[in-house]
């Protein structure tokens, strides 16, 4: 009887993630915009530390290449045909941190998160994934390491290199978002609800609100490598890597309120004049690098197999 009882729980709990799943409106944000995501993953590749495989820090190019590689999965023609790819990968870009209830910060994994938000009666696909999409592709990533330093067959290695590159590439997009304060917050494309201090306001319309001025006319017309470069710290293995992820979204999410005061006293767009403002993004783009090559740099390290006991 037990067993029957949890067999309906879960059944039950599925449709309801299900159904969730199904309610939730699309955002027409895209992170960092193209230019963005490529200049944050080829910053993180170059400054790796030469500890790393040399097949990983020869992929500069594929590093910056990939950052974008989740938004291209927002692909018009393919959504028009069929909505589950777009609509199952949309939520894992963001992570809305006012809407996430204070039990939801200790689960385990989506599933335990996506339970907590049903029983505070938040819908999980409005609060989004991204912390633990972030987890799931770090953890890969070290999986695919720990199989790359066993394997001997040449041909092998060289296929797992390929796919360590690949995730570790797609990783970049997510941690990369999540460094721009809109990702982590319900303020991402204007501010929404009571707007006492008469910030830019909430719109729906696509390219016109202050998160395509910001990640896309400005980076695009402001922003270069060099900008960002300099900024990154020395890489570190990172010793608790969940914590590590939640807080690092927790910094981004303190800064959304900046943005703003930025925002209202001068638009970010492509004829923006201030220092201050090319000060704040080239940081946050920096951020974004740093914590993903510290990612990859912890993957790698913590893939080696403990030292053998000594009897």
């Amino acid at each position: 009887m037990k067993t029957t009882r949890n067999r309906i729980a879960r059944l039950l709990l599925c449709s309801l993630v299900i159904a969730a799943a199904m309610m939730k409106p699309l955002s027409d944000a895209q992170g960092w915009g193209q230019r963005g995501h490529e200049l944050s993953g080829r910053a993180a590749a170059m400054k790796l530390p030469e500890q790393m495989p040399k097949f990983f820090r020869k992929a500069v190019d594929q590093f910056s290449y990939l950052n974008p590689e989740p938004d291209r999965w927002h692909d018009r023609a393919e959504s028009d045909m069929d909505k589950a790819f777009d609509s199952a990968y949309a939520p894992d870009h963001f992570i809305d941190l006012e809407l996430v209830p204070p039990a939801a910060f200790d689960a385990v994994n989506r599933y335990e998160f996506t339970a907590e938000l049903i029983k505070a009666g938040r819908k999980p696909t409005t609060a989004g994934f991204a912390p633990f999409r972030i987890l799931e592709l770090f953890q890969s990533l070290r999986v695919q390491f720990r199989l790359w330093r066993a394997e001997r067959d040449p041909n092998k290695r060289k296929w797992i290199e390929q796919r360590t590159i690949n995730d570790a590439g797609v990783l970049g997009h997510y941690v990369s978002d999540a460094a721009n304060p809109h990702h982590t917050t319900i303020h991402y494309n204007g501010w929404s609800g009571d707007n006492p201090k008469d910030y830019t306001v909430f719109t729906r319309e696509p390219n016109q609100g202050i998160h395509y001025r910001f990640e896309e006319l400005y980076v695009q017309t402001h922003i270069q490598l060099n900008d960002a470069l300099p900024l990154i710290g020395k890489e570190r293995v990172i010793a608790k890597p969940r914590e590590e992820i939640w807080n690092y979204i927790r910094s981004s999410n303190a800064l959304v309120e900046e943005l703003y005061i930025l925002d209202k006293q001068e638009k970010f767009n492509a004829e923006t004049k201030s220092p201050e403002h090319k000060k704040f993004v080239s940081g946050r783009l920096a951020a974004g690098a740093q914590m993903l090559r510290d990612l990859w740099w912890t993957a790698w390290v913590t893939s080696a197999p403990p030292p053998a006991s000594t009897p």
